[in-house]
């Protein structure tokens, strides 16, 4: 243990000893004793003490190198020391209300009252400082070893003293591969509709942090197999009830988690939370457009456009900032546009729209559009990889030649205000969306040949001089 504890030994004994020397109580705690353990330790450490808040300011002003207290209300200051930064929370239990949004918070005395308000054992494992005494009173340890997220406590007093705590479980099972402890799983199911008294702030980072985990599809699983989706993310279970248009899959719920997981596998930098969240939703549309045809088929035609719609309403709801919403919804839009490529009778012009539409976006375009690809006929998906790889290589060769990212009119405003002797106002912006769909069509024609077409247009729309 001291070996694994090596790396935080500097800071953590330092600040150890001041405490100490004036009579207070620390103690490493929770996720980051858990970390240590699984060797994964970061820079951020939380710690633990009987000190309030005020005692904790006065003790480390003039050690650490800057503080904060936005968590004040919430008995945590912020400090940061060299590369490390520490959370520094007195001894306390919180409640809610049954009709609040918000925790109270009680102060503690103890070290083990701490820990046994904890959401789960493994993280109610703690290394008292200086002296690193191991305190694990629940077994916290021995569920590290077996993978397993159980409550300290009763589960159902755990999660009606802190409904998020169920959402925290299948955001561990998504990040660390742990599964949750049958009673704890049963707690869940039963007590799911208490999640709704949490405010969206709360859930929202936890299920973008499910999202963004090493294993989202056991985070999602846990969801809706124990009803929590169904208030959190209800497009989610949904998708159980809808069979693939193609009969691929039991369900489009499964087929979804395909994609995520495909999607995941095309990831180069790290876990992309806008790809992942648009792989997650790109189907969302379906159980509002489905149809029945003949010969026993279905269909869900429009349902990117539906999709994209509901999306937008989801992550709004959750309070992600507007740029995420934006983003996702239009990756949920343009996720079949694709498949109007056939075997490639896109002309240039198609090809051109496709790339401004997808803007920004282009690159985790292709990456969710390749991992909606879920058939399991090899020849099949051969030839659809093979047909977007040709895609992307025109679209490579027309990016190099007319450098697409930035297409614009070849006549800016100033000139066909110019040209058409008018002034600023709806006529210029009619006339350059003109201007833009010819840029788009046809390429780059010269400014001559644009003017030409401007005059033309103009005469043929009633604009005079």
């Amino acid at each position: 243990m001291s070996e694994l504890f090596r790396k935080i030994a500097p800071v953590a004994d330092e600040l150890g000893e001041l405490f100490a020397a004036k009579g207070y109580q620390i103690a490493l705690v929770g996720g980051s004793v858990r970390d240590v353990f699984l060797r994964r330790i970061g820079n951020d450490l939380d710690l633990t003490t009987d000190a309030r808040p005020e005692a904790v300011l006065d003790l480390v002003r003039g050690w650490a190198d800057s503080i904060w207290t936005v968590g004040i209300d919430y008995g945590t200051i912020g400090v940061r020391k060299g590369g490390w930064q520490l959370e520094i929370t007195t001894y306390r239990s919180e409640s809610y209300d049954p009709a609040s949004r918000k925790p109270e918070v009680a102060y503690g005395d103890t070290l083990e009252g701490d820990l046994a308000r904890r959401d789960f054992a493994v993280n109610a494992m703690a290394l008292r400082l200086p002296s690193r005494e191991f305190v694990d009173p629940h077994g916290g340890l021995d569920d590290l070893h077996a993978k397993v997220l159980r409550t300290p406590g009763p589960p159902e007093r755990s999660f009606d003293d802190d409904p998020l705590r169920m959402l925290r479980a299948a955001r561990f099972a998504a990040q660390l591969g742990f599964t949750v402890d049958p009673a704890a799983m049963t707690a869940m199911t039963a007590m799911a509709e208490r999640i709704e008294i949490v405010s969206a702030e709360r859930i929202r980072d936890e299920l973008d942090k499910l999202i963004r985990g090493a294993h989202p599809r056991e985070g999602l699983t846990i969801l809706v197999e124990a009803g929590l989706a169904a208030h959190v993310l209800p497009e989610l279970p949904k998708l159980r009830l809808e069979i693939d248009e193609h009969h691929r899959h039991k369900d489009v719920y499964e087929h979804t988690l395909i994609v995520l997981e495909q999607a995941i596998g095309l990831e180069e930098n790290g876990a992309d939370g806008i790809l992942r969240w648009a792989a997650l939703l790109h189907d969302v549309g379906k159980p509002k457009t489905r149809r029945h045809e003949a010969g026993g088929r279905v269909s869900f035609h429009h349902h990117e456009v539906v999709g994209a719609q509901l999306a937008k309403k989801r992550l709004t709801e959750l309070k992600f900032p507007k740029d995420v919403v934006s983003d996702v919804s239009k990756l949920v839009e343009l996720h079949l546009r694709f498949h109007g490529y056939g075997t490639g009778e896109w002309t240039d012009s198609a090809v051109r729209r496709y790339v401004r539409d997808a803007g920004h976006l282009l690159d985790r375009l292709h990456k969710l559009t390749r991992a909606d690809c879920t058939t399991r006929n090899r020849r099949k998906a051969q030839m659809l990889s093979q047909t977007y790889d040709q895609l992307e290589e025109r679209i490579a060769r027309l990016a190099e030649e007319e450098e697409l990212g930035k297409i614009r009119p070849e006549l800016d405003g100033n000139e066909i205000q110019e040209i058409l002797g008018v002034p600023p106002g709806p006529v210029v912006g009619r006339a350059y969306k003109f201007l833009l769909e010819m840029r788009l069509d046809k390429g780059v024609v010269g400014k001559e040949t644009a003017a030409l077409a401007l005059r033309e247009w103009a005469e043929e729309n009633g604009i005079s001089s």
